[in-house]
């Protein structure tokens, strides 16, 4: 694809200037792409009725075909536009947790092309909370067409710069207001299965959902293969993956862990290997006076922080050209499930 010149508009989320969003809109209505701002990360977005719009999102991103992409709506009543044959609790959960990170897998409507689906018959629908793409959507008189802004496999963006990062010059605008609010995807949730089942973890919490699906279950199975169709995106093994390796550390005892990862970083250093160190706040003084580069990701206890910060983070530590990149898994409560599922996903070598 040959270069181009790509803008990077700065907007206030709180008091946004309507005319930068009508112009990312006039973009998007003639068939090209804007980078825009969700409270889970950056999305790149296309009008998703167009398909050869929505083809050159997958061509920019380095995207497999088979990986279908999420469509965002501008209000609860726009599902029918995009999904048809609607169960009954879509709206019930749409009620619930919409605007926000929830994605519902439904039967897609006649109108949204194939490429949006991956061949499928189903599609990824979400009504995002965040005010800057609420008023893209609106001003743009579309649905959008929405993956992640970054080059397919790399950590997810939640700033404008690991936009640019990864797609400067190959986009015409990236609308820049500041950090993502939760920092992972959103929950992908399937509702033509029965039981309906998470195919991705993310903002909306297992435990919320289970409040009003008291059967649902969770797929733990990732695809090793870009060549079959998926259900929803996110689906592939490896993902979200940083240029280090990522070695992963799990187990029961904290102590027992960190003393594993010290003595994994002392056997890369001997080897003349650089490290960096993903830790969080009560770790960092394990690995004092080590000679690794760390980043603190906030406390244990706090997985809010910890979501938050993890891809930006990651892309920073990523940055310093280290050739490790150390962590320790977090708990799988709460956001914990979400955080894990990224880290398995994005890791070289998980270490128990």
């Amino acid at each position: 694809m040959i270069d181009m010149k790509t803008k990077i508009i700065h907007i206030s989320k709180d008091n946004p200037d309507l005319e930068i969003i009508k112009q990312a809109a006039r973009l998007i209505q003639t068939g090209q792409l804007v980078a825009f701002p969700t409270e889970t990360v950056y999305g790149l977005g296309a009008n998703a009725f167009n398909s050869k719009a929505v083809q050159s999102i997958f061509s920019v991103k380095q995207r497999p075909s088979s990986d279908p992409l999420i469509v965002h709506i501008q209000d609860k009543n726009d599902i029918s536009s995009v999904a048809q044959n609607i169960p009954e609790i879509a709206f019930h959960l749409a009620d619930q947790f919409w605007p926000g990170p929830l994605t519902l897998i439904l039967e897609k409507h006649p109108h949204i092309p194939l490429s949006v689906t991956a061949e499928g018959l189903t599609v990824a629908v979400r009504l995002p909370a965040h005010p800057i793409a609420q008023l893209l959507i609106r001003q743009s008189s579309c649905p959008i067409a929405a993956p992640s802004a970054n080059r397919f496999s790399r950590p997810s963006p939640t700033l404008a710069k690991h936009v640019y990062e990864d797609l400067g010059g190959k986009i015409p605008m990236i609308i820049d207001a500041g950090a993502t609010d939760i920092g992972l995807e959103s929950t992908v949730l399937d509702l033509n299965q029965k039981p309906p089942k998470i195919l991705r973890p993310g903002g909306v919490l297992f435990e919320e959902l289970a409040c009003i699906l008291p059967d649902i279950q969770v797929c733990e199975q990732y695809l090793d293969s870009q060549n079959k169709t998926q259900p929803s995106p996110g689906q592939l093994f490896k993902h979200y993956a940083p240029k280090a390796r990522l070695l992963l550390f799990s187990g029961n005892q904290t102590d027992d862990v960190l003393l594993s990862m010290k003595n994994t970083i002392t056997l890369l250093l001997k080897d003349k290997k650089t490290v960096g160190l993903l830790v969080t706040d009560d770790d960092v003084l394990f690995f004092k006076n080590m000679e690794v580069v760390h980043m603190k990701m906030g406390t244990s206890d706090n997985l809010e922080m910890i979501g938050k910060n993890l891809f930006a983070c990651m892309r920073e530590i990523d940055a310093r050209d280290v050739d490790y990149i150390l962590m320790r898994m977090p708990s799988n409560n709460g956001l914990g499930m979400a955080i894990q599922d990224r880290l398995i996903r994005a890791a070289y070598k998980i270490i128990q």
